[in-house]
């Protein structure tokens, strides 16, 4: 284009000065608000549709438009309520089905979402197929999931965010050669590179872990993997103080999630910071009495501020509700040694993390960072 070339009009452009010659031309209302929606103006959408409401009822068409700029607009609930009138009048398609889920989900209404989605809907339509993946893990509905998402990825091999759902998925089934190869054909989109440094940090190639998570807050900073991730990743590299920060984050927008809350306490253990490891802690154990970590990393911090009897109490129910539970394994330790200082806990601590655990010669450290990332 030229300096003094006039800009090219756009549909909706010429649509409107149509319409500003013929105001009631019903045809030519529905048609302008397509364009509208096209350019993401969903304001101007419902204008231009209760204009036409006015002269004729609405069609079919135009119920859907408005429930897309609904949806354009976030206005979720005023979506699930449109696009769910289509569907009890008998309407049905991929598509409808597919944006009265995505409504439902953006509403938390998870189990009413994936009610209406079916697998013929995935099948046909790679939204869908990425929401239906999301809906089946956000429920725990995961038996056979690994073999489902495998079919939806034959029939979308491309769709990036189908991709990215399948690979977070599969971490929770303990499919890593899945998780793998899904986050490496799915781009730089968030989700998989939270995958691609969750497989990292588990590894303990916590550098290369930090690159991932950064890559992908930078995209999506409500993660709250990413944010756990980034954390975890920042604790193993020697930076326990801004891991506080990441992991409190992460954890706070997990909500209920232990593991992240577990984490984010031995990151203010690592500062020397009991008071806020033990709030971190005592947060997890109001959560769940019964996950044995928030009473074995509590019973840590008995032993440190001069409480060994609670500690060995702690750390009874901890090994109790898990033989395997580690903090009860070094509360123990510290026991009997005598320990009582911050500075001789932590060492033991440090020297512990690079010890192996189990069976499966994963160290603390490891365990550490798939318990705060919520995988097994």
């Amino acid at each position: 284009m030229t300096a003094n070339a006039a800009p090219q009009e756009t549909r909706f452009n010429v649509l409107e000065r149509l319409l500003a010659s013929d105001p009631s031309n019903v045809s030519l209302l529905t048609d302008c608000a397509e364009a509208a929606l096209d350019e993401k103006n969903a304001e101007r959408v419902v204008d231009l549709l209760d204009r036409r409401s006015k002269i004729v009822e609405p069609g079919t068409r135009e119920i859907n438009l408005l429930g897309l700029a609904a949806l354009q607009a976030h206005r979720f609930e005023d979506a699930a309520t449109i696009f769910g009138s289509l569907q009890a009048v008998g309407e049905h398609s991929p598509e409808l089905h597919f944006n009265l889920a995505w409504a439902r989900a953006n509403l938390k209404d998870f189990s009413g979402a994936l009610e209406v989605l079916s697998d013929a809907d995935a099948l046909s339509l790679s939204q869908a197929a990425m929401l239906r993946i999301q809906l089946l893990h956000q429920l725990g509905e995961i038996t056979g999931a690994g073999e489902t998402a495998r079919t939806y990825i034959a029939a979308h091999p491309t769709h990036r965010g189908l991709l990215a759902a399948v690979s977070v998925l599969a971490l929770d089934i303990e499919d890593e050669e899945l998780a793998a190869e899904c986050a490496a054909r799915a781009g730089d989109h968030p989700d998989a590179l939270t995958t691609l440094g969750t497989l990292a940090l588990s590894d303990e190639h916590a550098t290369d872990a930090l690159g991932f998570f950064e890559r992908a807050l930078a995209t999506n900073n409500g993660s709250p993997r990413a944010w756990v991730g980034l954390g975890l990743a920042r604790l193993m590299t020697g930076a326990p103080e801004a891991a506080s920060t990441a992991l409190d984050r992460g954890a706070a927008i997990f909500g209920d999630h232990l593991g992240s809350w577990i984490a984010a306490g031995w990151s203010y253990f690592v500062n020397g910071d009991l008071a806020n490891a033990r709030a971190r802690f005592e947060t997890a154990l109001a959560l769940d009495p019964t996950f044995a970590e928030s009473h074995g990393s509590l019973a840590v911090l008995d032993v440190l501020e001069g409480r060994p009897d609670e500690a060995a109490r702690a750390s009874d129910v901890a090994v109790r509700l898990d033989r395997h539970c580690y903090s009860a394994a070094l509360a123990k330790s510290l026991l009997a040694a005598g320990v009582g200082d911050v500075q001789t806990a932590q060492r033991i601590f440090d020297m512990a993390s690079s010890t192996p655990i189990d069976g499966s010669g994963r160290t603390i450290a490891q365990a550490l960072a798939r318990m705060g990332l919520g995988l097994k």
